[in-house]
């Protein structure tokens, strides 16, 4: 006969510790939802009446596979999937819930479903009927609810009356029944801040500098125009939009256009709603006409350009979108003294001139008057160019009759 080790005490204790142990870690890994969470998962098995989800962080959902049709009883998606969807409610045992993802009123709908919608954060669907001071007049199912102007859209709306008659997807922000009647209030602006934290997770990683993304536009300014790259909207500076100094936002660019945009810099935030402050370029996808004007405006070239600004020193003048030169003061004065060259020229004059001498490492064209006869000789007007303190930059004097002459001195 085989004797058996009898456990003692302490070897007990350890293994009913240890299968406690167990068991609490179980329930740990376990995630707590509550009912409106949205929470996204992944499909791993379809059946008629209802799928299965493999919920993010832990935790099986389930969802009634009619969601996943479209209209004309066809699957929408497979297993393996991925998908966003909100609790509507817990299992009996913790990590297990039921999940829905369209909205849950719509033109038939009733009090118990506006009542859920409050409870669960689901979309409604409703039919804007009118526009009042505050806001939006809007019939959900037939029963009057008011969105607040500011909450209709991510920006402020410009033109509230074109809404009216459009069908939208809300969401309800209050919910209450007294004697007076039904208070519904609802936000469209909180769905779209939400889908756009959802796009922005998955977009996050691909916003670094240098980055080329497609990206819609969502408004234009004067300053520049916001790019949403999916889910992260950023400025696109009207600096950035061309090499055209001329150009501005509203001339090349619509709300809703479609552009591609190279990410330009990223700088991090405190703000949870936006942590990152982005700002784009256009024009850095487009060939730098720099590169060609040495072999456009080559030293001798004759060209109509046209004023873009003027300054003490002299004007600059465009012979290309995106090249500009400058005709220096003593140029626009005929020998006559200025003491701006708006005394001279303006902005949008038509102006004929004559390649001095152009330096493109610079991106700096040194410009003369076309056909101006006059005592000095070229090389001395491109002093006199040189001697306003370069060109695009503008700093330095504004140069003197002896910067003039200096062209002309021996062993200068």
């Amino acid at each position: 006969m085989t004797d058996r080790k009898v456990p003692d005490a302490g070897e007990e204790d350890f293994a009913a510790m240890f299968a406690a142990s167990e068991r609490q870690a179980g329930r740990a890994q376990r995630p707590r939802f509550a009912i409106g969470d949205r929470v996204r998962g992944t499909i791993v098995s379809i059946g008629q009446e209802v799928a299965v989800l493999e919920l993010a962080g832990g935790g099986e959902g389930t969802l009634e596979t009619l969601e996943l049709r479209d209209a004309s009883g066809q699957l929408t998606v497979k297993t393996g999937d991925a998908l966003d969807a909100r609790v509507v409610a817990l299992g009996e045992k913790q990590g297990f819930v039921t999940l829905r993802r369209g909205a849950v009123v719509g033109t038939g709908g009733g009090k118990a479903a506006l009542a859920e919608a409050a409870t669960t954060g689901l979309p409604i669907e409703g039919v804007i009927t009118g526009v009042n001071k505050g806001g939006f007049e809007v019939d959900v199912g037939g029963v009057r609810a008011f969105c607040p102007l500011s909450q209709l859209e991510l920006r402020p709306v410009d033109d509230p009356p074109s809404y009216v008659g459009r069908r939208l997807t809300f969401r309800v922000t209050r919910y209450e029944e007294d004697r007076r009647g039904t208070n519904l209030v609802l936000s469209r602006r909180a769905l779209l801040e939400e889908e756009a934290r959802g796009r922005a997770e998955e977009t996050r990683g691909k916003v670094v500098v240098g980055a080329v993304l497609p990206g819609v536009v969502t408004a234009i300014k004067d300053f520049g125009a916001f790019v949403d790259v999916g889910g992260i909207e950023g400025l696109l500076p009207a600096s950035e939009i061309s090499f055209d100094r001329s150009t501005r936002p509203q001339d090349v660019l619509t709300v809703g256009q479609p552009v591609s945009v190279q990410v330009m810099r990223v700088e991090k935030r405190d703000d949870p709603k936006r942590p990152e402050q982005v700002s784009f370029s256009l024009k850095a996808l487009e060939r730098d006409p720099w590169q060609d004007a040495v072999a456009q405006f080559p030293a001798g070239t004759t060209v109509r350009g046209q004023v873009t600004r003027t300054e003490s020193f002299g004007a600059f003048v465009q012979l290309a979108p995106g090249v500009e030169g400058l005709i220096h003061i003593s140029e626009l004065g005929a020998q006559k003294h200025l003491r701006h060259a708006r005394d001279a020229v303006k902005p949008g004059d038509p102006l004929d001139v004559a390649v001095l001498a152009i330096e493109p490492d610079k991106r700096r064209i040194s410009l003369g008057l076309a056909g101006r006869e006059a005592g000095v000789d070229d090389e001395g007007r491109a002093a006199a160019a040189r001697a306003s303190g370069g060109g695009q930059g503008g700093k330095g004097g504004m140069g003197t009759l002896g910067d003039l002459l200096k062209g002309k001195l021996p062993g200068r």
